[in-house]
């Protein structure tokens, strides 16, 4: 038995609670060296031996040093972590994160950080501690991020549904003028019930779930979503998601395929939920029978919109005819008649609707703020795509409906943090030359040094501090230049 010191004793003693066995200390003067030590049947002998294999040397004050280490290696950071986009990304998230911490006091440690890393993209569960070890811890948070314990922190949050309302309600809340919309993700999972069967704009008949997600027209940042059985059709989950929040004396902006008179009732009738709304009718409506009268005119975006305006029973009737829009359509229609792709009657309806759209409203406004209205659509539109080609947040790996709940609510909070990135650009006029993922591998640049006894930031690139000073964000000191 080696007579080995008390300081080297523990640290094998620690070693073998962490389950690594078959280690010994051999003492050679005041230096200890650690071995694998087992035994082998010899069959000359016909008994056991022992074997020995040495792996490396025992210091005291800088512990194990593996065998072939350079022995002269020069003390420098102990650490190196990316700061710049770490303190971005918490920044971005300050915001919510109290209401995270409302919603979910046990696990918001672990939602922050699955949200933060999401931003540039999907990070499979088995790598989130490493690319999270990657960046300056700038808030001291400690989540636990072990594949199994995030597996089970998924689904906590999925069926945690009154949670997730702390957020959506306060997000909602900030907002006059909501933008609602619905879009799909596959999934051949069949444990997922969910994932069912059921119309979407791409034609693709393979199972599906539903993704409803709310924005705000005012702040441009997602609100609220929700994830449905993909068979559950469009007027249904505007429903559910509706008595969900309450939005009450707020405005609602919709896709036509929400139209309906149940819609309208539902919305702003005498017993409806008292939400003001900007409706598109459907092109086969019987509204578009109704005489109004284009005897007024605009201009958005350099097109020539004319519009006019009629009551009907307890809403107004809004149509517009986009006179570039009108031109396209009946090229379009010349064509597939010359073509015999289409019925005399169908081109004839078409061109007496050709670049008209035709609004449902409660409000009582001048016309080309209908229009304006019915045009914030596109930031939803916008958003869907953020989710699903930059965030890949519609590719599916999970085996069950909670999983899938808490998955869509972390990939939410990506997009809230990757929407208030887009409008940090914009606000600096800087969206046309850089994207959010651009901006944060630009801050990335800028290292934070742990050394034995206190921690520095590295030299900012000359570049980087000046985007920094552009955006108004001021988080480097002006003296760390390169």
């Amino acid at each position: 038995m080696w007579n080995i010191e008390e300081w080297a004793r523990k640290w094998l003693e620690n070693q073998r609670h962490e389950g690594k066995k078959c280690l010994e200390i051999k003492m050679q003067g005041s230096n200890c060296y650690v071995y694998h030590t087992t035994s082998r049947y010899d069959k000359a002998i016909k008994k056991g031996r022992k074997v020995s294999k040495y792996l490396g040397k025992l210091d005291k004050e800088k512990g194990f040093i593996p065998k072939g280490k350079n022995k002269r290696t020069v003390v420098g950071p102990r650490n190196i972590t990316e700061y710049g986009n770490s303190v971005l990304l918490h920044e971005m998230l300050k915001d919510i994160k109290p209401l995270l911490k409302e919603g979910f006091p046990d696990h918001w440690e672990e939602i922050c950080a699955l949200a933060m890393l999401g931003v540039s993209g999907n990070v499979p569960l088995k790598r989130v501690k490493d690319a999270w070890e990657k960046l300056y811890n700038a808030e001291n948070i400690h989540p636990s991020l072990n594949q199994h314990n995030l597996t089970r922190v998924i689904r906590d949050v999925g069926v945690n549904r009154a949670g997730q309302n702390v957020l959506f309600k306060e997000l909602t809340d900030m907002s006059d003028q909501l933008v609602y919309d619905l879009s799909s993700m596959f999934s051949r999972s069949m444990s997922i019930n969910q994932a069912e069967k059921g119309y979407n704009k791409d034609k693709i008949h393979v199972p599906q779930i539903n993704l409803a997600l709310m924005c705000s027209a005012d702040t441009g940042l997602p609100t609220m979503i929700r994830s449905l059985p993909g068979s559950v059709k469009d007027i249904k989950t505007l429903y559910h998601s509706i008595n969900e929040l309450d939005i009450g004396g707020k405005i609602l902006i919709l896709d036509r395929g929400f139209f309906s008179e149940g819609t309208i009732k539902f919305l702003g009738g005498k017993k409806g939920k008292k939400i003001s709304y900007v409706l598109p009718t459907k092109r086969n409506s019987r509204y578009y029978d109704t005489r109004i009268h284009l005897n007024e005119y605009f201009s958005y975006h350099s097109r020539l919109i004319k519009c006019g305006k009629r009551k009907h029973n307890d809403f107004h009737l809004y149509l517009f005819e986009d006179q570039d829009l009108r031109l396209e359509e009946q090229k379009t229609l010349y064509r597939k008649r010359d073509e015999h792709k289409i019925e005399k009657e169908e081109y004839n309806i078409g061109m007496k609707k050709a670049g008209k759209i035709l609004i449902v409203s409660d409000m009582d406004v001048e016309k080309p703020e209908i229009y304006l209205l019915y045009k914030k659509r596109e930031v939803v539109e916008k958003m869907f795509d953020t989710y699903k080609t930059v965030l890949n947040a519609d590719k599916l790996y999970l085996q069950d409906d909670e999983s899938v709940f808490g998955h869509v609510f972390i990939a939410f909070l990506s997009l809230y943090i990757h929407c208030k990135l887009e409008q940090l650009l914009k606000k600096a006029e800087l969206n046309h030359k850089f994207t959010p993922i651009d901006l944060l591998f630009k801050y990335s640049k800028v290292y934070h040094l742990e050394m034995r006894e206190r921690g520095m930031i590295a030299e900012v690139p000359k570049k980087v501090m000046d985007l920094d000073e552009t955006l108004g964000l001021n988080m480097f000191p002006k003296m760390i230049r390169s």
